[in-house]
């Protein structure tokens, strides 16, 4: 169960329907609202570190994108010496950086989708949270009343049925079970027919920007 799916099953929770069968059921009691308070904490830490990334994401891609232009005023350079195979692999560099950012910025839009999604499920926790200790503080209150009210009926050899009642709404325990988000690494695999094709693509695509940058200066210096 994901750190997502742990805080789904906790939002549909019925107060009523966790408690069961608690010998204590103020302890019992304390120990939910206590779960639901580490729990949101992980949540918390979830979203520092979504957005954390996303920041470092959309820093990479900041980065990639100054690469391909400076590699690209590079061929224009290289171009205005004569020399168009040094414009070439400097065209070469560019597409490569060119890629980086087209990976980079759908990873970062990505992990913007998944912070959002953690962001949203942590103020429903919060509102959870909030009203389950209300919700715990009424039981609590009704629980003890019930005991007062039960010694009372004793005392007349009378079955208590108000205590029974209450009592009865607390039957289980807690069955919430931790889990964490899990991370897979990508793993690259060997060049494909695909990848050598779009190797030729990148190639004539190099052709195509410099005889660009061609035209564009010699149309400048007419």
């Amino acid at each position: 169960m994901s750190l997502l799916d742990r805080v789904s099953t906790l939002l549909r929770a019925n107060l009523n329907d966790l408690v069961e069968k608690a010998e204590d059921p103020e302890r019992m009691l304390k120990q939910i609202v206590l779960d639901m308070e580490n729990q949101l904490l992980q949540v918390k830490t979830q979203v520092a570190i979504a957005i954390a990334d996303q920041h470092l994401l959309e820093k990479k891609r900041a980065e990639h994108e100054l690469e391909e232009s400076g590699w690209k005023r590079k061929a224009e350079l290289a171009v205005t010496k004569g020399q168009d195979d040094l414009a070439r692999a400097a065209l070469e560099r560019a597409l490569s950086h060119g890629q980086l950012v087209t990976g980079f910025a759908a990873q970062a839009e990505d992990q913007k989708h998944e912070a959002d999604n953690l962001r949203q499920a942590l103020h429903k926790l919060e509102q959870k949270l909030s009203e389950t200790r209300a919700h715990c503080e009424m039981l609590v209150a009704e629980h003890r009343r019930a005991k007062v009210v039960g010694r009372a009926t004793k005392a007349r050899q009378v079955v208590g049925t108000d205590q029974q009642q209450t009592l009865g709404r607390m039957k289980s325990k807690v069955q919430v079970k931790s889990a964490e988000n899990a991370a897979a690494s990508e793993i690259m695999s060997p060049e494909t027919l695909e990848d050598k094709f779009k190797a030729l693509e990148s190639e004539d695509k190099v052709e195509i920007m410099l005889n660009e940058i061609k035209s564009r200066m010699a149309t400048a210096n007419g």
